[in-house]
């Protein structure tokens, strides 16, 4: 059997445009998504398994600080960071995934250890940190996940009563000041800029996985949850369909299911991965308010990323054609 291997990965979706950009930016971004695609391919070349090409290649989102997962995430209402992530096999549709992590240096490699070390499928914060570590999976302080970019956006929100979100101006209508002293419970507008990293993988043996990783929303309070450490929702994988990684507003892809909706269409209407991902996308995620977009793989090698949102983080590549797609805005 002569399977095209194929992987796909996203660095979030959101009002990403050429004019909040600038060329210096778009190209550490550009790079970011190519190192991450050539990490992940070159396991699927030597004959790896889908499994370990998207953890490794989350893995190398989660390092890099542009992207809103592991170093690079986003603080919390309380001026922390609560990060998420989920895996899960093709094979068997094994799935592990962990929400609210803290001390965490690579989440997804959390999210593998539940699903390959436990009979669970989702542990929080505390439980999921005290797991990570009692297995030796590297764990970091909080000075390690900050980074100044974050820190600036927390500083100047502050400052002005109001959001600054990561690929956008400064909203228009400000939120009225409070103390510095006390924090400013800002409503951030999801729709801004959806950060999520995340990967799909078709490899020669003809297995499908796929991996999900996020720091949430800026400002979150309360715990918030949203759809990409959920399977079904967020993140997916069954060899008899298609492999997806969502990145949106989650509360929306969690009352859609969009991940599993994507797979049930292909199932059980026997729709191409490209039509499925359309119907989902763009017919029912966008009249319910959803905005994001997601990468997708089926069991024949076939990729769809489709967005419904001003720009995605995007990269694929093929054995069909072994030539590189890095993508950033919608034309």
């Amino acid at each position: 059997m002569n399977i095209p291997f194929s992987l796909a990965l996203h660095g979030g979706a959101g009002t990403i445009t050429r004019q909040l950009m600038t060329a210096g930016q778009e190209q550490q971004y550009l790079l970011a998504l190519r190192e991450a695609l050539e990490i992940g391919y070159a396991v699927l070349r030597r004959g790896g398994s889908a499994l370990d090409a998207v953890e490794l290649t989350v893995r190398s989102l989660e390092d890099c600080p542009l992207f809103n997962a592991g170093k690079g995430a986003v603080f919390t209402h309380e001026g922390h960071h609560e990060m998420d992530a989920a895996i899960m096999d093709g094979r068997n549709r094994d799935a592990g995934a962990v929400t609210g992590v803290r001390t965490v240096q690579n989440p997804i490699r959390a999210a593998r250890l539940v699903m390959e070390q436990t009979d669970h499928v989702l542990l929080a914060h505390p439980g999921a940190d005290e797991l990570a570590r009692q297995h030796g999976l590297p764990t970091q302080p909080v000075e390690y996940f900050f980074t100044q970019h974050r820190y600036d956006q927390l500083q100047e929100a502050l400052l002005e009563g109001r959001m600054r979100l990561d690929h956008s101006e400064p909203l228009p209508e400000p939120t009225p000041a409070a103390p510095l002293e006390e924090p400013i419970a800002f409503e951030e507008d999801p729709k801004k800029k959806m950060g999520t990293v995340g990967a799909v993988a078709l490899d020669q043996h003809g297995n499908l996985a796929a991996a999900t990783s996020t720091g949430g929303m800026t400002n979150k309070r309360y715990s918030r949850i949203g759809d990409s450490p959920i399977i079904g929702a967020g993140t997916f994988a069954d060899n008899r369909t298609c492999a997806i990684s969502c990145t949106g507003h989650g509360e929306f892809f969690l009352r859609a299911v969009v991940a599993h909706d994507i797979s049930c269409l292909m199932e059980y209407r026997g729709l191409s991965l490209a039509e499925a991902c359309r119907i989902v996308v763009h017919d029912k995620l966008a009249p319910m308010g959803g905005e994001g977009g997601l990468v997708a793989v089926d069991a024949a090698g076939n990729i769809a990323l489709p967005f419904n949102s001003e720009g995605m983080y995007r990269a694929s590549l093929s054995s069909a054609d072994g030539v590189p797609y890095i993508g950033i805005y919608r034309d």
